[in-house]
């Protein structure tokens, strides 16, 4: 274990008291952002975040970039106002080339009057040229892929998402009870074959992709839909402005639109798409389109995205050149990229990115550690603390380094039950608390702490990413937090025996497995995806191992990745296991962990229920078994834990007031210490390694990071929040393909 890995793991105080002040200014802020005409909320600005968080500390020397900046406080977090345009622009070479050659306009006429001036204080000026090579497990537009460009969100999280800053929206307002909001484009913004970005791209989205009930592979996210569950009306003010109206207070709007990478094949909505260019895949636009034309593999996937088109215009810093299925990405230049550097250098540094698909981690891991791979980000590469010694170990002559950035997760591997399982034998077992309590119990996690995870995090029952807003706003946030990690996390077999002794599950046969009381065989299954990482392989086989020693029949069962999504939200997997709790960075933004809103976590038929509001599928099928439905879904139990959760989420999300907002989720969270626990974690905030090769430079260090870096939620989009195309190479020209 290295040095670096003991001081990444956080105690309890360093940890809680380093973040407080940072998640008090983000709610604060929010509270104080009035302005405008007839009291209306504005900002064109981000929320400022407050002062440095205690738990940072110098650099080592072996985890400083050759290139850093001189001083670690300089180069700390994000500017919080948005920087003024430079008085001179800088292009890469080779464009100036073709600009020289007619082929391009000057590069002041392809950025915009605004462009996004990248606010990160620990860039510094770069050399344009080289190509970065990656790994990723798919082609096919998954997180791999989706995670690396920042570049279609509306707003964006800066500061390790304690500050919401502007994204390709220069400015924005609501009304005063936050059910009308205004979003403004920048202006000049262009995609990358030149032609304008509009409103008409916004409204493509939303009418003929959101709200088209016969393209299947997107609906009208949560942030597009009030707390009563109805759709939004969004119109178009201008070319530049569109609108949000809701029939509710829709507070939550502003961070809602600055989670997830977006775009169309991204995490989360897409908000925008080319609609010049995409018309033409739409049958409403082109009668020559076939009917199968938003299916999986038909031309709506293969030809509307960026990710696979080529020819597909785009926001990123990059555009694809070249796509190989299951084999390659290859992405240049794009030539009208909207981010500048405060030098007024035109991003991205790098000439080209080069994706390779390596479906086995192992043979990745062995790629990296020789140094054939540039940049591995965490977990989209398999690299886990297990490997960190290795790669140590041959750092010198692979020739690259390993960072460690905080993860940001509140649970680690963690482990839940489906209480909507298709067997109401089982399910009505699942729902019990006293049940999840047992297995909590005898889950040995200081065992796994040490084997799996170096001894760094913090055992916790499992919760939301303990750098989450509602956590660090005060004494009474890090109170609530505390009672959640530590309600079910103590090693008790005797507990856990008693627990299920009272639920009159006993070893009826004498073979050493308890029973139903009925007589029949209970027998839980680890369902684990064949293609799960040794982090998931080793905790999930401890598990069953300890709950045997309280007599759990308990099997680890590998089953195929494809389709396991439609099997569980089928309600026909029994418990899920490959998957962690990043959540935050604002709980009740997206707060699909602690409330059934949608088909994939602990309770997918309730979630599913709850994702159709606002559709017929709310009220049809009534007559139907839930589980027969299509999609399968069913209504939670009268004032039962998921109605409660219902309601409560449903209140929040109408409340304007933060602070009463705050104390709405506390009680959601409460929900879960009174009747789950409904999921469970093995460790808080372990760290997450980043293995750069030497000589990349403008990868920001856990010390650059304003909260040392929150790596693993999908809502705060890593490395894509940090800004790959500001990446360069020292000697570009040692880094050509």
């Amino acid at each position: 274990m290295t040095t670096d890995h003991r001081r990444s793991a956080l105690s309890r105080r360093r940890l809680l008291g380093g973040v407080a002040a940072a998640g008090a200014a983000v709610f604060l802020s929010a509270c104080s952002r009035s302005g405008g005409e007839d009291g209306a909320l504005e900002s064109a600005a981000p929320t400022e975040p407050a002062g440095t968080p205690a738990d940072q500390s110098p650099s080592p020397a072996a985890e400083t970039t050759p290139s850093a900046v001189a001083s670690p406080e300089s180069s700390k977090g994000s500017a919080t106002t948005p920087l003024d345009p430079p008085a001179t622009l800088r292009e890469a070479p080779a464009l100036a080339a073709q600009v020289k050659a007619g082929k391009l306009p000057p590069v002041a006429e392809r950025l915009p009057a605004e462009p996004y001036v990248l606010p990160h204080n620990w860039v510094r000026r770069g050399n344009y040229g080289g190509a970065m090579k990656i790994n990723i497990t798919s082609t096919s537009g998954d997180t791999s892929v989706g995670e690396w460009f920042y570049d279609y969100s509306p707003l964006r999280y800066l500061n390790d998402s304690r500050t919401i800053g502007p994204g390709i929206v220069s400015k924005w307002k609501s009304n005063a009870d936050a059910s009308r909001w205004e979003f403004t484009l920048r202006k000049g913004l262009k995609w990358s074959d030149g032609h304008p970005v509009t409103t008409d791209d916004v409204l493509f989205w939303w009418n003929d992709m959101a709200n088209d009930d016969d393209y299947t592979a997107e609906a009208v996210p949560d942030e597009g839909k009030s707390g009563k569950g109805t759709i939004c009306k969004l119109t178009a003010k201008d070319e530049r402005t569109w609108v949000m109206d809701f029939d509710a207070p829709a507070p939550l709007t502003v961070d809602r639109l600055a989670m997830w990478s977006n775009g169309y094949g991204g995490n989360g909505a897409s908000w925008i798409v080319p609609s010049h260019y995409v018309k033409q895949f739409h049958p409403k636009y082109n009668p020559k389109v076939p009917k199968n034309w938003s299916s999986p593999g038909g031309i709506w996937e293969q030809k509307a995205s960026y990710r696979r088109n080529p020819k597909c215009p785009t926001l990123a810093p990059f555009q694809l050149a070249r796509y190989s299925d299951a084999k390659s990405l290859t992405w240049e230049r794009n030539p009208y990229c909207y981010v500048v550097t405060r030098d007024g250098d035109q991003l991205p540094y790098l000439d080209q990115i080069v994706m390779t698909q390596v479906a086995d981690p192992e043979v990745g891991k062995l790629q990296i550690a020789s140094g054939r791979v540039d940049y591995c980000h965490g977990p989209y590469n398999a690299v886990t603390l297990a490997d960190v010694s290795t790669l140590n170990k041959g750092a010198q002559a692979a020739g690259i380094r390993v960072l460690m950035w905080d993860s940001g997760s509140g649970t680690a591997s963690m482990f839940f039950l489906n209480h909507d399982y298709h067997q109401a034998k089982y399910r009505k077992l699942f729902r019990e608390p006293r049940f999840s309590r047992a297995l909590s119990y005898a889950y040995n996690r200081d065992q796994a702490r040490t084997a799996v995870y170096f001894n760094t995090g913090e055992p916790t029952t499992g919760t939301m990413s303990p750098k989450a807003a509602e956590f660090v706003v005060n004494d009474e946030g890090r109170k609530r937090f505390e009672q959640w990690r530590d309600a079910y996390v103590r090693f008790d077999p005797a507990k856990a025996n008693k627990l299920l002794d009272e639920l009159g599950l006993k070893d009826i046969d004498g073979d050493g497995r308890r029973e139903f009381p009925d007589g029949s065989k209970l027998r839980l299954r680890i369902e684990l995806p064949a293609s799960a990482n040794n982090e998931y392989v080793q905790t999930s086989n401890q598990r069953a191992r300890d709950w045997k020693a309280v007599g759990i029949d308990a099997v680890v069962t590998p089953v195929p990745p494809d389709g396991f999504n439609d099997e569980w939200s089928a309600g026909r997997y029994m418990s899920r296991s490959a998957w962690e709790v990043g959540g935050g960075p604002n709980i009740i933004a997206q707060p699909q962990w602690i409330v059934p809103m949608e088909n994939s976590r602990w309770a997918p038929l309730q979630g599913q229920m709850y994702a159709s509001r606002g559709t017929s599928a709310y009220t049809s099928e009534k007559d139907v078994d839930p589980w027969k439905r299509k999609p399968p879904r069913v209504m939670p139990e009268a004032g039962g834990a998921v109605d409660r959760l219902w309601t409560l989420v449903n209140r929040a999300k109408v409340e304007v007031d933060v602070m009463k907002r705050t104390a709405i989720v506390w009680k959601m969270i409460k929900v879960h210490v009174d009747d789950g626990p409904f999921f469970q974690g093995t460790v808080v905030n372990p760290p997450q390694p980043i293995v750069v090769k030497n000589g990349l430079s403008n990868v920001p260090t856990r010390e650059n990071l304003f909260l040392g870096g929150f790596v693993n939620p999908w809502t705060h989009p890593v490395p894509a929040a940090y800004d790959v195309g500001a990446y360069f190479w020292d000697e570009p020209d040692k880094h050509q393909l």
